[in-house]
């Protein structure tokens, strides 16, 4: 779609779910953190997608998406399944036992650059260089908010370890964007990919769960599956939707800016109940990201 062709970014049908998106997903950080306190990472993972699932299914049937998926389709959902709802989520859930979830969104805000990568190697797209220059920017400002991090270590200590697992989660993620780009994820109806897609994904978390942290652990607690459900069906059956709609509308590009509020809510978040402190590296280091980002973007847009 030309960006002439483009509705305005500030039309309802596009500004709602934009904000909306970039609210819940920013909110969705800091939840999580209140499901690995109660449980080990990988099994909040399960709980959470054992919830979504059958969510999706049912939200793709009353839209009328076709469920039969052929050959290819299914290996491309099993694919798409194990990077996006196993590797990512797995990786993010344990990464937030060791760094605030602020942070783990203001990296995972940089999954452009991945993506941009892997879609040169993969499908062959290129980028302007303003979108270089501006990545580098915000990868400056991330690396100022991490050594503040480092400095504070306010929660394990291991802030290192929180690093690698939630750049392991940003590239599973990213694998997972550029894989269902080909031809044949393009031919499945969206939500019935995804629902296949988190299907395979679950049932990879339950076996992961059980070969790593050993027998269910079902908590009684409300606020759980509370935490859970909103998870579940707002954070991923109501978002994912919409988000992957606002990029036949706008874009991949001009909907990667909602990247943006999401960061914003996450770390006011975090700094509200988590006991993120700002000082003048952590400011630095948000500016950065936050300028970067938009120049990035921007230039992706323009291409």
């Amino acid at each position: 779609m030309s960006e002439a062709s483009a509705p305005s970014m500030l039309s309802p049908k596009v500004l709602i779910p934009f904000m909306l998106t970039g609210t819940i997903w920013g909110s969705t950080w800091f939840v999580i953190t209140g499901q690995i306190s109660d449980v080990p990472a990988a099994w909040g993972v399960f709980y959470r997608f054992m919830l979504a699932t059958p969510a999706l299914f049912v939200l793709a049937a009353v839209m009328g998406q076709r469920l039969r998926l052929n050959r290819p389709e299914h290996l491309l959902a099993l694919g798409v399944g194990i990077a996006q709802f196993s590797g990512n989520f797995l990786f993010v859930y344990h990464s937030e036992q060791h760094i605030t979830s602020g942070i783990v969104a203001v990296m995972f805000a940089l999954l452009m650059v991945p993506n941009a990568v892997f879609a040169r190697v993969f499908i062959g797209e290129r980028v302007a260089g303003g979108f270089v220059g501006g990545s580098l920017v915000a990868i400056a400002g991330v690396a100022m908010l991490l050594v503040h991090e480092w400095n504070a270590s306010p929660l394990g200590g291991n802030i290192a370890l929180g690093i690698v697992l939630a750049v392991g989660g940003m590239l599973a993620a990213s694998i997972a964007n550029v894989v269902q780009a080909n031809p044949t994820g393009r031919g499945v109806p969206m939500v019935s990919f995804l629902a296949w897609a988190a299907l395979y994904g679950t049932i990879f978390d339950l076996g992961y769960a059980f070969v790593t942290a050993g027998p269910a652990q079902v908590p009684g607690a409300w606020q759980f599956w509370a935490g859970t459900a909103y998870l579940a069906i707002i954070g991923s059956v109501v978002t994912f939707p919409l988000h992957y709609n606002l990029v036949r509308e706008i874009g991949a590009g001009r909907t990667a800016y909602n990247g943006i509020v999401t960061v914003c809510v996450a770390m006011l978040l975090s700094t509200l109940f988590e006991g993120f402190v700002w000082d003048a590296l952590s400011a630095g280091g948000m500016a950065l990201a936050l300028i970067g980002m938009g120049l990035a973007l921007k230039s992706k847009q323009k291409r």
